[in-house]
């Protein structure tokens, strides 16, 4: 596991709209998993979630997440990075769930009813495998 800054090949496949894995932590410290979109922006990661999620009260009661986005194209190269949510607010006019939706789809997000909430990950530590041993 490392604390240093990931490298440069890392970042990159980061940057794909890849499938990942995030984790939360339920009240009794059981981890949860779901499939969810990401967007690496500078270092720090952009997620989503519909305010119906029970995911969403996790990271409000703990914000210690875990995300593994594996390459599209090798699911056994992945990157796992560990932190903390530092910045979770109403996604208003449903700004970052679009850059989110493009990101994956190249549209907006379809659902324009449902509220949505940002939660910007601060990352302490990562690890990778496969081409991005580390």
């Amino acid at each position: 596991m490392s604390t240093s800054p990931l490298p440069a090949d890392a970042v990159e496949m980061l940057r794909r709209p890849n499938p990942a894995v995030m984790a939360t932590l339920r009240s009794d410290g059981t981890p949860v998993t779901a499939a969810t979109w990401y967007l690496w922006d500078e270092g720090r990661v952009l997620l989503n979630l519909d305010e119906s999620r029970v995911r969403l009260n996790h990271l409000r009661r703990d914000p210690r997440v875990s995300l593994t986005a594996l390459d599209g194209g090798d699911w056994y190269t992945h990157v796992t990075l560990i932190g903390r949510v530092v910045d979770l607010h109403p996604d208003t006019g449903l700004t970052d769930i679009d850059r989110l939706s493009r990101h994956y789809t190249g549209n907006p997000y379809p659902d324009r009813v449902s509220a949505r909430w940002s939660a910007w990950v601060e990352v302490d530590r990562w690890h990778g495998w496969g081409a991005h041993q580390g």
